[in-house]
Formats: C-alpha cells, structure tokens, sequence
C-alpha cells in the first residue's frame, strides 16, 4: 500500500473502553509510535484527564488537542493529527479505581455510542475499540454482554460474526458470548452458514484473497466420528456447508478442531469458522498473543478491537504492551483507505 497524503488519511476514532482499566496506557503508547502516527488521523473519546496521567508514566509528551464531549465540530474536520473528546463528566473515575463499577460502564458505553454515532455519519471512516468490563456494564444495567451485540443492535446488523486475525490465523466464530452448556440449544444451520459467508466476504475485501479456502470446525470431539460422539456435524454443520457451497464459497469441513488450527497455521487455509469462543480464541491468543485484531463482521461499518481485557491488575505500573492495540490500529486503517479508495471517483 502507498503512503497517502495527509489529507488522504482516514480518520479513526479510538474508544478508551472501560476508564479503570489499561485503555488510556495502551492508546497513548501506540499513537506515540511515529509509524503508527503516519497512518491516519485520530479521534480518542474518552478522559483526557486519564490520558495524560498515562502519557505521563509513558513519558510521552501530550501530543493531541482536547475538546468537550457533545460540543466538538464534526471529527473528519479537526485539523490535528489527534484529537481527544474528552468526557469530562465521569472524571470523577481519576486513576485510583481499578475495577468494574456502575460510572465505570457508564463512561465505556457514552466514548462507545459517540464514536459508533460518528462512524455511522460518515464523520469518521473506522472505530477502534480499547476493552470494556462487561460487568461494569451489566452494573451499569446494559443488557449487551460485549461490544459485538451491541455493535449489531446500534447499527441494525441482523447477521454479524465475530473475527480474529493474529499471526498466520483469521478465525471466525459461529457462536460468540454463550455459556458452554448453552450452545446445544442455540445452534443451529444459520449460526454456522452466516459466518462462513461473513468471512468469505471480509477474506476477499480487506485481505485481497479473490478465492480464500474456508475450513469449518466440527463441534464435538473428531467432529463426531461419523455421529458417533454427537450428531450437531451430521444434523447442522454439514447443511450448512453445503448452503455455502451452493453460494460459490471455497469452504469444507467439518474438520476435528484439534488439527484444523495447526492445517490453517501452515497455510493450508486463509480462515476458519470456530463453533464457539474459546476453540477459536485459544490457538489465536497462543500464536497470535500481543498482535491479534478483533473485528466485528456484517457492520455498515469498521470496527477493530485489541484481542485482550482490561488488565485491572496491572494498572498504573506502566507495563501494559500496546501490541494489539498497533494491529487492531494498522488493520483499521489499512480497511478504512481500501473503502476509501472504492467510492473515490
């Protein structure tokens, strides 16, 4: 990809996720990389109060402008390299309060809905999303358990999937926040076609694969051997591999889970669908630990996400790794200028 010219960059609004956790320290330490810098212009909403006790510890040298939530311009014409819009309400967090709370959930979900809001608008062309305590926001009476859920409920997304790209993996997931005894009684052939198709789709539009080779997961033990250990393979799976087969998508499967990863580590595959959280999330964190990008699928709009919590225990020691937070920049903005260059006339 060639340099832009600055007034060719994307503008990406980076959320600082929940204000007692390691947001501020792993967003100040990022934008202070110059290489990440040159690659767009940023909106961080979030506490400028809690930015600058991070850039501090960082010894970093505030390098952004400041305006107050609910009275800045529109963010695609400010002008900076960075500009904070600061939520100057909830600075009553300070840097003390390292755990989930009610004001907690409030303040990650008000940074979350303003930068949502400005994508949709067309004022910034990506969001980049620090971490959230989900119960902060359940004490905060939010009935979203994550960001994906909600991402899909504020932009009317009735298909959505959650992805993971870290090291030699992409990894797609079928079902996303769901007790593991639950997932019986919520799979079903949709739940396993629409992310399949939902990456077949991202593989060939941010990752330039005209034909990307999709490999589906079985959900029990050697996929069921043939049924004999669980039949969601021969009932769910197979029907919906076959619908996206049909579809003209390169994909098969199912696989048993634990060799499929290793197959998809050495190229075999470009991605591949997971029938629950951790089975995908293991082998990407294991590779892929302090690289590995989260982004939401089937969104009007791009969103990437750092692959880690809020990391409470660690806070105020200044030894967060910004590595993910880099990646889930670096895709965004590599994502934001290929759509920039689809609608340039």
């Amino acid at each position: 990809m060639t340099e832009s010219r600055a007034n060719d960059k994307p503008i990406l609004g980076i959320t600082m996720g929940e204000p007692a956790g390691i947001g501020a320290e792993i967003i100040i330490k990022s934008l202070a990389d110059p290489a990440i810098r040159k690659l767009a212009r940023f909106v961080i909403y979030g506490l400028n109060e809690q930015l600058a006790y991070a850039a501090d510890l960082a010894e970093v040298e505030p390098f952004w402008w400041r305006t107050q939530a609910g009275r800045t311009a529109p963010p695609i014409d400010h002008g900076h390299d960075a500009l904070v819009v600061d939520f100057d309400e909830f600075s009553i967090l300070g840097t003390t309060l390292r755990q989930p709370s009610k004001v907690g959930g409030e303040a990650s979900m008000a940074f979350l809905d303003e930068a949502v809001t400005a994508a949709i608008n067309g004022q910034i062309h990506a969001v980049v999303t620090a971490a959230i305590s989900k119960e902060s926001w359940r004490l905060a009476g939010y009935r979203w358990p994550g960001h994906t859920e909600f991402l899909a409920w504020r932009c009317k997304s009735p298909r959505y999937a959650m992805m993971f790209a870290g090291g030699p993996l992409r990894v797609a997931l079928a079902t996303i926040h769901e007790p593991l005894f639950e997932i019986r009684n919520k799979f079903t052939i949709g739940c396993v076609f629409n992310p399949i198709d939902l990456l077949n789709d991202a593989l060939r539009e941010w990752f330039a694969l005209p034909r990307p080779r999709i490999a589906v997961c079985g959900l029990n033990p050697h996929a069921s051997e043939a049924g004999r250990f669980g039949d969601e393979e021969q009932r769910i799976i197979i029907p919906a591999i076959t619908m996206a087969k049909e579809a003209g998508i390169n994909v098969d499967g199912p696989f048993p889970a634990d060799t499929l990863f290793w197959r998809a580590a050495r190229g075999e595959f470009d991605g591949v669908v997971a029938m629950y959280h951790d089975q995908g999330l293991i082998p990407v964190k294991l590779l892929a630990f302090d690289e590995s990008v989260n982004l939401t699928l089937g969104l009007p709009i791009v969103r990437t996400s750092v692959d880690h919590g809020t990391a409470f225990d660690i806070v105020g020691r200044n030894v967060a790794r910004p590595g993910s937070m880099k990646a889930a920049i670096k895709l965004a903005a590599h994502i934001a200028r290929q759509r920039m260059a689809n609608v340039s006339p």
